[in-house]
C-alpha cells in the first residue's frame, strides 16, 4: 500500500515497481538500468511516449494446521490451492524532465488479488466471482515535469512501505501493517515538488480510502459540520542522503470514512493514518529498512465504548499501531535473502480478521469477533533473479497471537487453524514473476 519504499525521487523512464523489486540488489542502479526486457513496447508507442508492459505472478502456500485458509495472512490467503494472484498490465506516459509535459498511467490487474485493490463506487461492481476478478488500481493523468507536476484521478495510497504490485516487494506475502493498517488506493488531486535531489513535498485532496465515487452516510448518527464530507488529506515529504544510501519518508491521511464497526446505528467519523519509512544501505550487499504505522478511527463503536480499551481513551474510538524491521543480504547479484520483523497492535479489535474472501472465517468484511490484542509475525525469504525477467520468491513465515486479557478464546475467536482456535501459525509458500 505505500508509494515510497525507499525513495520519492522520481526517475525518468523508470516505472516504480523497477525500483522497488531491486532495491536489494547490488548495486542498486546497475539492475535498475538493466531492467526487463519488455515484449509489449512498439515504436509506435514508445515515439509517442507511451510505455506498455506487465508481470504475471503465481504462487502457492500453505499452514501448518492443515486449514483451507491461511487465516489473516495475505495477498495467499487459500492453501494448498495454486494462485494467479495478479496479471498486471501497465500503460503509461512519464513527465519530461523539463518543460510542461502530459503524462498519465493505467493499470489492469486480473487475479485472485483483486479483492484488495478495488474502490467503492468503481471496480468494486465489475466482479461476481469468488476467487478470481478484474480492478483497475491506477487511472490518472499528469500535467508538469519531474520538477514540480499535478496528478489528477485514481492511484495508489502514500502510505506505508509494501505496496500492491507484486513486483515492487521483497516478500510473497504481506504484513498487517500493509493489509489491515493502511489505504491501498484514493481518489483525487495530487501535487508533487522535487525541489532538489534530496528533498520530495507531496500534498494534496483525495475522498478517503479505497475509494472513487462512494459518499459517507446521509444521515449519520452523530450528525455536524462536515459530517458527510469524505474530503481528506493525503501528503508525504521524503528526505534523502546526499549519498542516496539513506532515505526518510513520513506520510499522512487524514479525513471522516464510516466506521469500521458495524453498529445498530452507524456513524462516520475522522479516520487518520501516518506512516513513517526509513531505509539505509549500509553497504552494497547489506539494506535495512524501518516502518512504523499509528491509526485512529473516531466513533469506531458509536458513541459506546470498547470492552477493550485503554485507559483515558475516548470512548468509541479506535487505534491501531506497528512496527516493521526489514534486512536484505544481497549474496550474489542474482540471490537476495531478507527477513521481516513485524509486531502489530490491533487495540480495539477492530483492523485484523481471518480472512477477508468469500468462504473464509472472516467473511462479510470486519469481523465481529474483536480480537484486540498484538500480532507478531517474522518471515523469512529469498529472491533469486534469472536473467533480466524472472524472479522466484520461497518463504517461511511464523505468525503468534497474543490477546488482550478481555478477549474470549477458544474455536472461533482465534485467528489462526482448522476450527479459528490457535494462536499461532507456521506458514511456507513460493511464488514466481515473470516480467513482460
Amino acid at each position: 500500500e505505500g508509494q515510497a519504499p525507499v525513495t520519492l525521487m522520481p526517475r525518468a523512464g523508470v516505472p516504480d515497481e523497477d525500483v522497488y523489486q531491486y532495491r536489494g540488489a547490488a548495486p542498486q542502479e546497475a539492475a535498475i538500468e538493466e531492467g526487463a526486457t519488455r515484449y509489449l513496447e512498439t515504436d509506435f508507442l514508445l515515439n509517442r511516449g507511451i510505455e506498455t508492459y506487465g508481470f504475471v505472478d503465481i504462487g502457492i502456500g500453505a499452514n501448518g494446521w492443515g486449514a483451507d485458509w491461511n487465516g489473516p495472512v495475505t495477498f495467499n490467503d487459500r492453501a494448498w490451492q495454486g494462485q494467479m494472484n495478479q496479471l498486471y498490465l501497465i500503460n503509461e506516459r512519464i513527465l519530461k524532465d523539463e518543460g510542461i509535459s502530459l503524462g498519465g498511467r493505467v493499470d489492469l490487474l486480473y487475479g485472485t488479488d483483486f479483492i484488495y485493490t478495488v474502490a467503492g463506487g468503481f471496480d468494486d461492481g465489475w466482479n461476481t466471482g469468488r476467487y478470481y476478478g478484474l480492478a483497475m488500481p491506477q487511472l490518472y493523468g499528469e500535467v508538469g515535469n519531474q520538477t514540480l507536476n499535478v496528478k489528477f484521478g485514481h492511484f495508489y495510497t502514500l502510505i506505508g512501505y509494501e505496496v500492491v504490485p507484486a513486483i515492487g516487494n521483497f516478500f510473497y506475502t504481506h504484513a498487517y501493517t500493509m493489509q489491515y493498517g493502511e489505504p491501498f488506493t484514493h481518489t483525487g488531486v495530487l501535487g508533487t515538488w522535487n525541489p532538489n535531489d534530496q528533498l520530495s513535498i507531496i500534498g494534496g485532496i483525495t475522498n478517503g480510502w479505497d475509494n472513487f465515487d462512494t459518499g459517507l452516510l446521509p444521515n449519520p448518527a452523530n450528525p455536524g459540520p462536515g459530517q458527510t464530507s469524505n474530503a481528506a488529506f493525503l501528503g508525504a515529504v521524503t528526505f534523502s542522503s546526499s549519498d542516496g544510501t539513506q532515505a526518510l519518508t513520513i506520510a499522512n491521511s487524514s479525513g471522516n470514512e464510516n466506521s469500521i464497526q458495524g453498529t445498530p446505528t452507524l456513524f462516520t467519523g475522522n479516520r487518520t493514518v501516518t506512516s513513517l519509512v526509513y531505509s539505509n544501505e549500509f553497504t552494497d550487499k547489506l539494506t535495512y529498512v524501518y516502518q512504523s504505522d499509528f491509526g485512529y478511527q473516531a466513533h469506531a463503536s458509536g458513541n459506546n465504548p470498547f470492552y477493550y480499551q485503554t485507559q483515558g481513551q475516548q470512548n468509541g474510538s479506535a487505534y491501531w499501531y506497528g512496527a516493521n524491521q526489514y534486512l536484505f543480504y544481497n549474496f550474489t547479484d542474482y540471490l537476495i535473502g531478507g527477513m521481516r520483523l513485524e509486531w502489530f497492535r490491533d487495540n480495539n479489535g477492530t483492523r485484523v480478521v481471518s480472512g477477508l474472501r468469500d468462504g473464509s472465517p472472516g467473511v462479510g468484511g470486519f469481523s465481529p469477533v474483536q480480537m484486540a490484542g498484538n500480532f507478531w509475525e517474522v518471515t523469512w525469504g529469498l529472491n533469486y533473479l534469472i536473467g533480466s525477467n524472472m524472479v522466484i520468491r520461497p518463504e517461511l513465515r511464523y505468525d503468534w497471537y497474543s490477546k488482550d486479557a478481555g478477549v474470549a478464546g477458544g474455536a472461533g475467536n482465534m485467528p489462526y487453524g482448522r476450527l479459528n482456535d490457535k494462536n499461532a501459525q507456521f506458514y511456507g509458500g513460493c511464488d514466481i514473476i515473470w516480467n513482460f
